[in-house]
C-alpha cells in the first residue's frame, strides 16, 4: 500500500470537492451571514446542534462566536446544544435520544432566535426534532447537510437556509462543513464590523 498516494488523493479530492461547492453555496452561505448577523443584532442567539463530528462543529462555531474568530469584537450569543452531560443524559433516559436537542431549543428558544442545525445525512432524528421544535418557536433554521439534504432538506420551509454540501463522502461533508462554519464566522465579523 502507498500511504503517501493514499494522502494525496485525500488532499485532492478535498480541494476538488470544495472548489465544486463554491457555485452551489456562495449564495446561500452568503444569505446565512445576513440571517445570523440579523439575528444577532436584534438581540437574538444561535443554537446549534449535531450529532459527533457535527457535534464537534456546533461546538466549534459557538466557540467562535462567544470567544472570537480572526477580530477581537464582543461576546455573541451562541449556545452549543451538546455540551451539557446532565441534560442530554436525562432528556435521553426520560423521554429518548431523539428529544435531546428539541428540548433545549423549547426551553432556550425564542422568535427570532435561529437554530444551526448540523446533519451530514440529513436524516438525524434528534435533528429532525430541533428544527421541528425551532418552527413551533417562529425561529428560522440554517441546516448544514449533504447526501441531497435527506428529510431535513424536506422538512425546512421558506425563511430557513439550506446548506447542503455536494458529496456523499461523510469525511468531504464534514470538511464543507467546517469551511462553511469559517465563512459563517467570517462574514458575521465582517458585517458587525464594518471589514471590507
Amino acid at each position: 500500500m502507498d500511504l503517501i498516494a493514499r494522502v494525496a488523493r485525500h488532499f485532492e479530492d478535498s480541494a476538488q470537492t470544495k472548489l465544486h461547492a463554491v457555485e452551489a453555496l456562495a449564495t446561500p452561505v452568503a444569505d446565512a451571514i445576513e440571517a445570523l448577523t440579523g439575528c444577532l443584532i436584534n438581540g437574538g442567539k444561535i443554537l446549534a446542534c449535531g450529532n459527533g463530528g457535527s457535534a464537534a462543529d456546533a461546538q466549534h462555531f459557538a466557540a467562535e462566536l462567544i470567544g472570537r474568530f480572526e477580530a477581537e469584537r464582543q461576546e455573541l450569543a451562541a449556545i452549543a446544544l451538546t455540551t451539557d452531560t446532565s441534560i442530554l443524559t436525562a432528556v435521553a433516559n426520560d423521554y429518548g435520544y431523539n428529544r435531546v436537542f428539541s428540548r433545549q431549543v423549547r426551553g432556550l428558544g425564542h422568535a427570532g432566535d435561529i437554530l444551526l442545525a448540523i446533519s451530514t445525512s440529513g436524516n438525524s432524528g434528534n435533528v429532525i426534532e430541533a428544527i421541528e421544535a425551532a418552527h413551533e418557536h417562529d425561529m428560522r433554521v440554517v441546516a448544514l447537510t449533504g447526501k441531497g439534504g435527506g428529510e431535513i432538506g424536506r422538512q425546512l420551509r421558506a425563511g430557513d437556509i439550506h446548506l447542503c454540501a455536494p458529496a456523499e463522502r461523510t469525511a468531504r461533508i464534514q470538511e464543507i462543513h467546517l469551511l462553511i462554519i469559517h465563512c459563517l464566522c467570517d462574514g458575521i465579523d465582517a458585517l458587525l464590523l464594518g471589514v471590507e
